[in-house]
């Protein structure tokens, strides 16, 4: 018997009552939306039975290989301890980028962008939807940093009919939070102008973002890879529109705030927003972090949840 139906199996089990059933973690594979690329996706069950509400974890720059920074695994034992199934997908290893693209050049980041990952992002709703212990029209998403990317622009309204994700869009995430992501798109109408073109500081703003969904976004107040002011602006526009995106700006706090590390500065990672196109600060910030537990789970309630 295959691996997935092992898995259905089980689920079948679990919800027709059978014995006792403890947590599950196990090794999926996903098609990307719009692309021939078949993902490996880590899926973790809680316990009880089902069906549960879902959440689609996209991981940031370093990936879910040996450099990863371990965020997508501490949120993701978050959430199943709140009741829902996670399903994290691996961009990078089919992509040949097993140990992240923190610091590869502008140029190769290009291929495994938001954009790109937002087809995974897809894939992964999809295959939750084929599952008994999911309830399918209860999925969220969330990402943080490139994760966070990938989250923006899995959640704007595409305004080309050709856009390869225009028609899962239509029945797309019931929810998603981006934590520090890259709000200077350009998502739908929403667009950033940058002082040199490709790379530098925000100077300019035109558009609105159209989420398809409710969006909560936590970002820091010294975010210098992604920096709270372009996300402000972002969902101050959005709202005056009556779409439904939220924010939150943690003073004080950098970009990774939700780890234990210590801030400092890393000259060699890529980033669009300096004018050199690299070096960025992160870190953590314990009372942002503590925080941003609370309203994810508050905000995944809200909407996931009956």
């Amino acid at each position: 018997m295959t691996r997935r139906g092992m898995l259905s199996l089980t689920l079948s089990a679990w919800l027709a009552g059978i014995g006792s059933v403890i947590a599950a973690e196990t090794t999926v594979t996903l098609t990307s939306v719009g692309a021939p690329l078949q993902i490996p996706a880590t899926l973790i069950l809680p316990d009880g039975a089902g069906p549960f509400p879902a959440i689609v974890v996209m991981h940031d720059c370093s990936g879910l290989g040996p450099q990863s920074s371990g965020a997508p695994r501490r949120w993701a034992n978050q959430l199943v301890a709140d009741g829902y199934v996670v399903l994290m997908p691996d961009s990078f290893t089919p992509r040949d980028l097993p140990n992240g693209i923190c610091t590869e050049s502008l140029e190769r980041l290009r291929g495994v962008s938001g954009f790109a990952r937002a087809g995974d992002a897809y894939g992964a709703l999809a295959y939750l939807r084929t599952l008994p212990a999911v309830d399918g029209k209860r999925i969220g998403l969330m990402g943080a940093s490139n994760g966070g990317f990938t989250t923006l622009a899995s959640m704007y309204v595409p305004l080309d009919p050709k856009n390869r994700l225009r028609a899962a869009k239509q029945d797309g995430f019931a929810a998603a939070v981006a934590l520090y992501p890259s709000c200077g798109g350009p998502y739908g109408s929403w667009s950033t102008r940058r002082a040199e073109g490709n790379r530098g500081p925000v100077i300019g703003y035109s558009g609105v973002y159209q989420s398809i969904a409710p969006l909560l976004i936590l970002i820091g107040e010294k975010d210098d890879w992604t920096p709270a002011e372009t996300c402000r602006r972002l969902a101050e526009s959005s709202r005056a529109e009556t779409h439904p995106v939220e924010i939150k700006v943690y003073p004080g706090a950098h970009h990774s705030f939700d780890s234990a590390a210590p801030v400092r500065f890393v000259e060699a990672r890529s980033n669009a927003n300096s004018p050199t196109g690299k070096g960025a600060t992160i870190g953590g910030d314990a009372a942002a972090w503590a925080d941003a537990k609370i309203q994810v789970s508050a905000f995944f309630a809200r909407y996931l949840k009956p």
